[in-house]
């Protein structure tokens, strides 16, 4: 039985003046498969995310999502179909509690709630809210730093706080841009270990430099060059491909065939 396609970009572009950062493009992710985005710098991986997610709209081609036309659909509607997104550098509110953050974006998203006083003070007074967000912060280990103010987080604390707020939106299609960046050894052996288990509940396109740290993480692989998608299938068979050997030749770490 073949699972169905999730998300869908056909011939996708994205030009800024005469710059194509995304060159037709045509992806699809099936229904609860992981698949591996990488590239060197300049790729157009994180361009190619933001096409997916609303932020930026394409100059060409189409975007498919659940079986519904996304090309034109606002950011905050996508997220309301089922896509979410982390970014490479960490985003959330460091003035706030670590709770608050979850909560804040539960708030955000939920459309039966939009009026200012309930912007303030609804999600408190909502218990499910609240032990919603509780989970998510349980699935990545931090629920002991609920009250803790984000600021005192460490780096990798803020991450797994980033990926705790993705996953309160209960995503369909989870968007890791760089997980790993900015993070010690340790602290990606533990994020890593954490995507690896919130993975089987949804699907998961994560974009990452450190090549061998997500190949038994992913079912595929696929590589961004100049804008463009050159190669993609089986990790180990993708990184034995010659045109992506010469793309990366001297420029990666563990990128041969043993990988």
């Amino acid at each position: 039985m073949t699972t169905a396609t999730l998300l869908e970009t056909r011939a996708v572009s994205r030009r800024f003046g005469s710059f194509t950062a995304v060159d037709q493009v045509t992806f699809g992710i099936r229904q609860g498969e992981a698949v591996g985005v990488i590239g060197p710098n300049g790729a157009g991986k994180t361009t190619f995310f933001n096409l997916l997610t609303g932020l930026f709209p394409p100059t060409g081609g189409q975007i498919l999502f659940d079986g519904a036309d996304i090309t034109r659909t606002a950011p905050q509607a996508r997220v309301l179909r089922g896509i979410v997104r982390t970014f490479q550098l960490v985003s959330v509110f460091d003035s706030l509690p670590v709770l608050a953050n979850l909560v804040l974006a539960q708030l955000r998203f939920r459309k039966e709630d939009a009026g200012a006083l309930r912007f303030f003070f609804s999600p408190f007074q909502q218990p499910a809210v609240v032990a919603a967000c509780m989970k998510s912060l349980e699935m990545m280990g931090i629920a002991h730093k609920a009250q803790v103010m984000t600021s005192q987080l460490s780096y990798g604390e803020k991450r797994k706080l980033e990926i705790a707020i993705a996953l309160s939106l209960k995503p369909k299609l989870l968007l890791l841009d760089e997980p790993f960046a900015g993070l010690s050894d340790a602290e990606i052996t533990e994020v890593l270990e954490l995507i690896h288990r919130v993975k089987a509940d949804r699907s998961l396109v994560i974009i990452e430099h450190k090549i061998s740290r997500i190949v038994d993480l992913v079912d595929r692989l696929c590589v961004m060059h100049e804008g463009r998608l050159i190669a993609e299938g089986i990790p180990g068979d993708v990184l034995c491909d010659p045109r992506v050997r010469e793309v990366y030749w001297g420029k990666e770490e563990g990128l041969a065939c043993s990988v």
